[in-house]
């Protein structure tokens, strides 16, 4: 087989075709892909405890041989125990399955086992229940546990990777440097597969992590850094005359000192001769679109077109109506390009956007069509970083000799952490919100108290107001959509009888999504029940109660966000957390939503807490998908690939040495996952 690495799935020994689709579900495509799937956790079978000694409720690993065969014991209908003895030869101990006969039939009296799960019942008497089972030739290890679905196994996945691993194992070529290895005090590729995989032990699963996470965090550090060196060419589109003090006298209100402080730093970069590459870190509400406003003015004036790309249709039209408020008075020429636009209007747009009479554009992923052309594009602007790659905003940019980028975000990250994320933008921050701003209310309780919380949602929908229910997040095996689909059924049928209720998940299309928040932004639904999709959603200022269940499952960062939904009006708006956990860290999770609305606070508090659920969500802000990294617990791994990110491409810019021919490849692939092309 040539080049095994990307070789299809499906020829790998114990794959096949059926297989190979449960596989593609896990994002696993190719044999390299295999490799590349991490466990999630594992297992310590390394650590063989007598019966005597093991720890109560606590998983370990015990040795021992059956002594006495099942028996089958009929509860009740619909359960059945399947009950077994084992000895080590000192201490006895009863072994339970539930409904397993298959697990139950693998016992050999006489035979020894292995058995890993916890330890119960009394000091005389130890019984284990469900333990997962092994013969006791196959060896006391660590062993992983992979994310899995339904059909395949975190055990088959384990014996697939140990088939990859044997076919790849002479083709690990390292792709970094032996010089850089030595540096940093790195093991060689090969031994890091092998132990991460199957680790001999701990430290050489810490050895095998450590190195894996560095030369992923290196190579994202790579690629970043190129991009800011390719947008630091020069630009002939530059902003000459500043026009912001025209701009603050055409606004009802006076900006902020943040948003002049940001403005200032925009247009100093504009008037450069090298192209603005910026980051606007703003929380809800602290008037990005007026920043973005203030520079389409200035780019306007100076000759220069403008286009804004939003995630969705309904976020663009609501940027649209907002900066023609503030631009149309000035005599800026605003235009809408979305999927949803005529044809003939399309047509008429693309012809005057091409003649230079539109000045700004506001559009969706309809602007990067190959027929939208400029005359003059000088300044780009992105919302909502991520749900953009660093690819789509390359794309729209490649429209313009060089034009100026904006990003703006309304994640609030700390500084320290946002300047090493962004490698290839420079930060400016709003951490000020306008006067009059309203603080939302934020209660934590119990699930106890579900009927009150009802209640006091009906009130507001009774006012014509409405409020938003965030579902129970799921459990593995359940689908979000089944568990979305159920409550809100629930809900329509028991407290919410007679209400207008409308329902938003992640597996609906983009156009179902969109018509939702349509009607719910149109008052046409009251209450709308929704996974976390929508955690970056359209401006409802009638929405004035947020429920959010199993709110301790969240990241901090992330109740803020969906917080975030409501409070966006002139009426008083309330945020309630529901959850019963007993954990004292979730507990001091929710007690800062109450005590804080503070977004730079909460994410200084998210990083100190390092609580559950991923600080950036499943995707890094529109950067590739990190596989081990993670952007939070690896600080000192991000801080070391950024100091030999930089070496490396001070002494070849281009990646062109044959010594760092490895990394130019991982760079290339790494960033091909978010359609970036053309590193060079």
């Amino acid at each position: 087989m040539q080049n095994q690495t990307h070789t299809d799935i499906r020829y790998l020994k114990g794959v096949g075709e059926k297989r190979a689709g449960l596989f593609h579900r896990l994002g696993v495509d190719s044999i390299d892909a295999l490799l590349h799937f991490y466990p999630r956790a594992y297992e310590d079978w390394s650590k063989v405890v007598s019966i005597a000694s093991a720890p109560f409720g606590e998983p370990c690993c015990i040795k021992a041989i059956v002594s006495r065969m099942p028996s089958k014991h009929l509860i009740r209908k619909g359960l059945t125990l399947y009950k077994a003895e084992v000895t080590d030869s000192v201490s006895l101990m009863q072994i339970t399955f539930f409904n397993n006969p298959y697990a139950a039939e693998k016992l050999k009296e006489g035979e020894e086992y292995l058995f890993f799960g916890r330890v119960g019942g009394q000091l005389g008497r130890r019984e284990m229940a469900s333990p997962l089972v092994e013969p006791a030739q196959t060896g006391e290890r660590i062993r992983p546990i992979y994310a899995q679905t339904q059909g395949l196994s975190s055990r088959v996945i384990e014996s697939c990777v140990a088939h990859a691993l044997a076919l790849r194992k002479d083709e690990l070529n390292d792709p970094l440097p032996d010089a850089l290895r030595q540096e940093y005090s790195l093991c060689h590729l090969r031994f890091a597969m092998e132990n991460i995989h199957f680790p001999a032990d701990e430290e050489a699963l810490l050895r095998a992590r450590r190195r894996l996470v560095f030369e992923e965090l290196l190579t994202l550090q790579l690629g970043l850094l190129r991009l800011k060196a390719r947008t630091r060419t020069q630009t002939a589109l530059q902003a000459v005359q500043d026009y912001s003090e025209a701009f603050f006298a055409l606004l009802p209100f006076s900006p902020t000192g943040a948003q002049r402080r940001a403005i200032s730093e925009c247009l100093q970069d504009m008037r450069s001769a090298t192209p603005m590459s910026r980051l606007l870190q703003g929380d809800v509400g602290s008037g990005k679109t007026a920043v973005a406003a203030a520079l389409i003015h200035t780019a306007a004036k100076n000759g220069l077109q403008c286009a804004m790309m939003a995630p969705t249709g309904i976020l663009a039209e609501q940027h649209y109506h907002t900066l023609e408020g503030f631009l149309g008075p000035a005599g800026i020429h605003c235009a809408l390009l979305t999927g949803a636009t005529r044809t003939a209007e399309k047509k008429e747009m693309k012809a005057l956007l091409t003649s230079g009479e539109i000045d700004l554009v506001v559009g969706t992923h309809a602007l990067l069509q190959k027929d939208v052309v400029f005359r003059r594009l000088g300044l780009v602007i992105t919302d909502e970083q991520h749900r953009f790659g660093v690819g789509q905003r390359a794309a729209l940019a490649d429209k313009g000799g060089n034009p100026h980028l904006l990003v703006m975000s309304a994640t609030p990250i700390p500084r320290t952490l946002a300047l090493m994320i962004y490698g290839d933008l420079d930060i400016s921050i709003l951490d000020e919100l306008p006067p009059g701003r309203q603080k939302i209310k934020t209660y934590a309780v119990g699930s106890r108290l579900h009927q009150r919380v009802y209640a006091y949602i009906r009130k507001h929908l009774d006012q014509g107001l409405q409020a938003y229910i965030v579902c129970p997040l799921v459990e593995e095996g359940e689908t979000e959509l089944t568990a979305a689909q159920e409550y809100a059924q629930k809900l329509q049928n028991g407290p919410f009888r007679g209400y207008r209720l409308g329902l938003l998940h992640g597996r609906m299309k983009p156009k179902e999504k969109e018509d939702t928040m349509r009607r719910f932004a149109a008052n046409d639904i009251q209450l709308l029940v929704s996974t976390t999709v929508v955690e970056v959603g359209v401006d409802v200022p009638n929405a004035v109660v947020i429920v959010i269940e199993n709110a301790e499952r969240f990241g901090l960062s992330q109740l803020h966000q969906l917080r975030g939904r409501v409070g966006r009006g002139r009426h008083p708006s309330s945020c309630i957390l529901i959850s019963d956990a007993e954990n004292g860290q979730a507990k001091q999770r929710l007690q800062t939503m109450c005590e804080t609305t503070d977004g730079f606070q909460i994410a200084d508090a998210d990083l100190k807490m390092r609580g559950p659920g991923d600080f950036f969500g499943a995707r890094q802000h529109g950067l590739p998908a990190l596989k081990i990294a993670n952007m939070v617990t690896d600080m000192e791994a991000l801080k070391q690939a950024q100091e030999a990110a930089r070496g490396i491409l001070q002494a070849d810019p281009g990646l062109a040495k044959a010594e760092n021919a490895g990394l130019r490849q991982a760079v290339e692939r790494l960033f091909q996952t978010v359609g970036e092309t053309g590193l060079n």
